[in-house]
């Protein structure tokens, strides 16, 4: 994390005059004032004026920091994550350079898109943390369907889908301490207004935008204010302890539920399922071949083409 809040600041221009002997003489919280200047910079695409104008929620998004570029907006929220107290902390930023998703893999965060992520102090458990990924989903497809884009489809445990392409990814990240969950760091990327033929080939069958199906472009800052309202009233259910409200509206949108899939788990082989549905933790349930059923924790699923 140190690495890249001194290489952020570095591309800002606000540490040009330190030395490395200087910087090693930094703790990591002597920072915190400093990146929060560069995040309430003017920035060309995103704006938090336009932002801000339009978003009617409580407190998500109300305390918000845009940036230019940023590794990884999930790191960045966890530097304020040790440094603000704030709930519903919202960190954007128009590109990232080396974004990860959910198994590690490389995420594509070029100009064009929405690049997010939310800090939370949730009042929950270890084990209901994957339903804060499932209502994600959940607030990102309503999302779309204000924004007129009614096909999207939720594919356990952390994709947005349109028309089998994958238009969102999601990665959940709790900070815990002697078991008790302090934080939680959500981040959204929403591929909006980016072209997906300019995409590493390996990934361009498998995406798709927001512009590619509207045929127009979309406003960023409307497409944040609005999935932030969505959150928040989502966000809403699980301090109440409404999972069945959250995961009924999961299963409306499932992309996974009845496919056949391939399951990889982390640490042993893999083996072909029928996936039932997720149970009241938003685990995902699946039938074997042999009729038993099954729990998938980790790993991946991947959908079998019929």
């Amino acid at each position: 994390m140190r690495t890249e809040i001194i290489e952020l600041l570095r591309k800002e221009g606000k540490l040009s005059k330190n030395t490395l002997s200087e910087l090693a003489n930094y703790e990591l919280h002597d920072f915190i004032d400093t990146v929060k200047e560069v995040g309430d910079n003017q920035t060309k695409y995103i704006k938090k004026e336009e932002i801000l104008k339009n978003l009617n929620t409580e407190f998500i998004g109300k305390n918000i920091y845009i940036f230019k570029e940023v590794m990884s907006t999930n790191t960045v929220a966890k530097f304020f994550a040790e440094e603000d107290d704030s709930d519903g902390l919202v960190i954007v930023s128009e590109k990232q350079t080396n974004a990860k998703g959910r198994t590690g893999k490389p995420w594509e965060s070029p100009l064009g898109g929405v690049w997010l992520s939310i800090i939370l102090t949730p009042h929950i458990t270890q084990n209901k943390i994957p339903i804060i990924t499932l209502a994600t989903g959940v607030a990102v497809e309503k999302a779309f369907e204000r924004l007129g884009i009614k096909n999207a489809e939720i594919k356990w445990p952390n994709d947005v889908l349109i028309n089998d392409k994958k238009v969102c990814g999601i990665l959940t990240e709790a900070i815990a301490k002697f078991n008790t969950i302090e934080r939680v760091i959500v981040g959204v990327g929403i591929d909006v207004n980016l072209n997906v033929d300019e995409l590493p080939p390996e990934i361009q069958e498998g995406t798709i935008s927001l512009k590619s199906i509207t045929g127009k472009i979309i406003d960023e800052n409307e497409v944040i204010a609005i999935f932030l309202e969505e959150f928040e009233k989502i966000y809403e259910l699980i301090n109440e302890s409404k999972y069945e409200e959250i995961l009924k509206e999961w299963r409306k949108k499932s992309y996974s539920i009845g496919k056949t899939v391939e399951v990889r788990p982390p640490f042993s082989k893999s083996y072909d399922a029928y996936v039932v549905g997720v149970d009241s933790e938003g685990i995902l349930i699946v039938e074997k071949t042999d009729g038993t059923l099954e729990k998938v924790i980790s790993g991946e699923c991947i959908i079998k083409k019929q």
